[in-house]
């Protein structure tokens, strides 16, 4: 998965958490409600689950021959 899907992944389950919030504040039945109660549930824990894993960010190191060379102190 790389850094934009992550990303894009985390903004949809924050955007549901917030739908899923605004819709909690609106006239509904028992059954709706537990229904809402139980989507948030699930978008929060799939939200911490994906925040925890690492962010897929490439590093890429030039080749030996391009790494600069390590500092060694003159000793007078």
């Amino acid at each position: 998965m790389t850094l934009e899907e992550k990303l894009a992944r985390l903004r949809t389950h924050r955007n549901s958490i917030h739908r899923y919030h605004r819709l909690l504040k609106t006239r509904l039945s028992d059954l709706e409600r537990e229904y809402i109660e139980s989507r948030l549930s699930e978008e929060r824990a799939a939200l911490v689950s994906l925040a925890r894993t690492p962010f897929p960010i490439p590093f890429k190191m030039p080749p030996p021959e391009q790494q600069p060379q390590t500092f060694k102190p003159e000793v007078t």
